[in-house]
């Protein structure tokens, strides 16, 4: 490819010839010389004391090397880590165990692992293995659970409230006893499981020579897991090696820590040969993390004109049995500091309760917090724009923060770096054609047919990353990001990036940076990522902080490369530095462009050595660490259109507009990727999926069968426009944008459904917008028989 203007261009993805011809290699795809496989045996209760496990026939199965239970290894496993300790909220952190010793506490809690010379035969010991359970009392109701008198998962956690978290800014009591209005609701925003495409699992191979082990896994950050492993293994960093092969998606399920790694781990160590144990389909819903599941209690206060004053929310939070990787802080720190919006609410007060469950444990799925938080916003926004009879466009309008007040402290003390909310929300209505959609929905329930039109005007915290601030919240590291640019002597580029994409298409979107600030081709950049033992040590892929935090660090390396180049040409041509110019990758003595040398010549220069300045060393390569001062704001407008069949409620979305703002685009198209994903599991929570267990623990929505997935089939076509205000703090002006749908459509739709059914007298419906649901508000409302 020439060297043209690369950011900013829809340039092709350099990863998807690999991916579109299979030619990619999954950690499942790794075959070792003497591998063994893993499966794992995970309870069929959710609450039950062990009494006994025998493994005798499993033992005498051909083909078995070892099983073990979580008494044989409970010496040696140490419990998984709990990573961000919020302060100041009480927080008790039950041990959690990688295999149950003497209790389970949720339905799929391991109990045996099972190690053979094939994973058909692990699978069938599974079926050998006898285990004597007493049932103990169930709680999976999270507002039962903390009532007092009710049965506890641990002991040690009195009423099931693993931490009581508060957060206010300005005087609330005040605004609300100054309120002409008040509307209060109670939302359900229901527990989802992530379903990435590809399951988790790992591959670990134990050297005894050297002491030193190799994990493949599927991660979203493997120095973080490498520094976990470690810490729960007891072998030094430098002895361990974690590579993320191809990750087929991750959704934050694979930020975290689990037992099945840790486990694998010491079995390679304790058989001297290498093990793999990898997931199917029901053991990914019941072991992997689940999302969201929170109940809402919300108030918002405003005065009769539409003058927001204050908002007030108390959250029971859904934590399952045990406090994952980052549990406490997803209610927490990223859902309820972003509570006040887009608007200028200068009231705001939050209280959230961590309460521990029969369930499988909950942390970070898509968007983790912010859609949570942004869903009540929105909600509340529309209930009050009915109440008062005021259009919702219109309300907006009225609350947004202005865009001169940019950079803009919100009342619970994070500062906006930049926005335009007005402009993104009239784009959106003049795209959708808001006003003759209001003049349709008029028309069309004069002949009884149902036409909603909701809004979402978000905006979101990302990008995270500034370290003093991630530590002060109890993250248990700083959230910078890392790069090593290395520009070999013929003048072709290689990025090691301490961020491990899978799927978000940053090999392009870092190989259109350097290739745009050093003047090459793009095709003589390659991104490495994804192994410890290569790159620097970073945070990884998560909080749509790639491109803001990784790509920044990226930028800024390659303008070191830059600013070394620059030196070393300008003792080539015999001229002062600062008489240099760089321009598509030639440095020439200003005023005379004839004489110039290429950044090839010069990487050249650089690495024979026997030309160069004073004090110059040999070699053109640097690493970068790059900890923004702070986060980055993305925000939009979303405007959904919904149909709504009378007679049998199903909802069908008729047109869905989404106008984004990430900031400066790097790729276009990679953009409108990520949105049109992230859209497809925001509508997906919105209308159809849902984990639901029984007052057993049973996990009902255990396979694909039950647990509604929507396919392309069912989703509608997204029409997509964007407004582009940079980040004036980040280096490539850049916002981040894969979480942007799933944070803004939840709460689009629900709102076009209840705009459909408000003239009913209908407020609120929880998601997901079944059509039984729908159908029964109707028929109670006399709208149907």
């Amino acid at each position: 490819m020439a060297v043209t203007a690369l950011v900013g261009a829809s340039v092709r993805r350099k990863e998807d010839p690999r991916l579109i011809t299979g030619s990619s290699t999954y950690t499942d795809d790794l075959v070792l010389p003497g591998m063994l496989h893993a499966c794992f045996l995970r309870t069929p209760y959710a609450h039950a004391r062990i009494r006994s496990i025998k493994t005798e026939r499993a033992k005498a199965l051909e083909g078995v090397v070892a099983v073990f239970t979580g008494k044989d290894l409970k010496d040696a496993l140490k419990p998984i880590p709990c990573a961000w300790q919020i302060p100041n909220a009480e927080l008790k952190v039950p041990d959690y165990p990688p295999m149950a010793v003497d209790k389970v506490r949720y339905t799929g809690d391991i109990v045996a692992v099972t190690v053979a010379t094939d994973r058909y035969v692990a699978r069938d010991a599974l079926e050998l293995i006898e285990v004597e359970y007493e049932p103990l009392p169930v709680v999976v109701d999270m507002e039962k659970a903390v009532k007092p008198g009710t049965p506890l998962v641990h002991d040690n956690v009195p009423n099931n409230v693993c931490f009581d978290w508060k957060l206010s800014g300005g005087d609330v009591s005040k605004a609300f006893a100054e309120a002409e209005v008040v509307v209060k609701e109670r939302f359900v925003n229901q527990r989802l499981i992530p379903n990435a495409i590809e399951m988790r699992g790992a591959l670990a191979q134990y050297s005894s020579a050297t002491g030193e082990l190799t994990v493949w896994m599927t991660s979203q950050n493997p120095h973080v897991h490498r520094l976990l492993l470690s810490m729960g293994l007891g072998i030094p960093e430098h002895k361990l090696r974690v590579i993320a092969p191809e990750v087929g998606g991750g959704f934050g399920s694979k930020i975290h820590l689990y037992p099945g790694e840790v486990i694998v781990s010491l079995l390679s160590m304790k058989l001297g040969r290498p093990v793999k144990w990898f997931e199917d389909r029901h053991e990914n819903y019941v072991g992997t993390t689940h999302g969201r599941d929170h109940i809402q209690y919300v108030e918002l206060a405003a005065k009769k004109d539409g003058t927001i004053l204050g908002l007030r929310v108390k959250v029971y939070a859904n934590m399952g049995a045990y406090l994952s990787t980052v549990a406490p802080g997803i209610p927490t720190i990223l859902f309820g500091f972003i509570l006040p919006g887009a608007y200028t609410i200068r009231n705001v007060e939050c209280e959230v309760f961590g309460v521990l469950t029969n369930t499988t444990p909950v942390d970070a799925y898509r968007g983790a917090g912010r859609p949570e938080a942004s869903f009540i916003t929105e909600r509340l926004v529309d209930i009050l724009a009915h109440k008062i009879g005021m259009d919702p466009a219109e309300l907006r309008l009225k609350n947004f923060i202005p865009p001169e007040a940019f950079p803009y402290q919100i009342a619970t003390g994070l500062t906006y770096d930049s926005g335009n909310y007005p402009r993104a929300l009239k784009r959106a209505m003049e795209m959708i054609g808001y006003d003759e959609l209001r003049k349709e929905q008029v028309s069309l329930r004069k002949k009884g047919k149902l036409l909603g039109i909701g809004i979402s005007s978000y905006v979101e915290i990302c990008g995270l990353a500034p370290s003093k601030v991630a530590r002060a919240t109890g993250f248990g590291l700083g959230l910078y990001e890392s790069c090593t640019i290395r520009v070999h002597p013929t003048g072709k580029v290689s990025v090691f990036t301490g961020a491990s994409p899978h799927g978000q298409g940053e090999e392009t979107t870092f190989a259109q940076l350097v290739a745009e600030e050093l003047g090459i081709p793009i095709d003589d950049v390659e991104v490495v990522h994804g192994d410890t033992a290569l790159t620097p040590f970073g945070l990884g892929t998560y909080g749509s902080r790639t491109t803001p935090v990784a790509g920044g660090s990226i930028a800024l390396g390659a303008r070191k490369i830059k600013d070394k180049a620059g030196k070393i040409a300008a003792h080539l041509l015999e001229a002062r530095e600062e008489d240099m110019v760089f321009e598509k990758g030639r440095f020439f003595v200003r005023g005379t462009p004839a004489r110039a040398k290429t950044i090839q010549e010069i990487a050249l220069s650089a690495y024979t050595a026997e030309n160069l300045p004073p004090g110059i060393e040999p070699g053109l390569e640097t690493t970068t660490f790059y900890d923004p001062e702070n986060f980055v704001f993305p925000f939009g407008a979303h405007i959904c259109a919904v149909d709504i069949d009378p007679e049998t409620g199903e909802v069908k979305i008729r047109r869905y507009v989404a106008v984004d703002d990430c900031g400066r685009v790097i790729n276009p198209m990679i953009v409108d990727g990520q949105v049109h994903g992230g859209l497809a599991q925001g509508l997906a929570q919105a209308l159809w999926e849902e984990a639901v267990y029984d007052e057993n623990g049973n996990l009902v929505t255990g396979s694909l069968a039950e647990y509604a997935v929507p396919t392309a089939l069912e989703l509608p076509k997204f029409e997509l426009d964007r407004t582009e205000t940079p980040s004036p703090h980040n280096p490539i002006g850049a916002k981040g944008v894969g979480e942007t749908g799933t944070i803004a459509s939840p709460q689009a739709v629900v709102n076009a459904a209840v705009d459909a059914l408000a003239h009913l007298g209908v407020t609120h419906i929880d998601m997901p917008l079944k059509a039984e649901r729908i159908w029964k508000i109707l028929r109670q409302s006399g709208a149907t028989k």
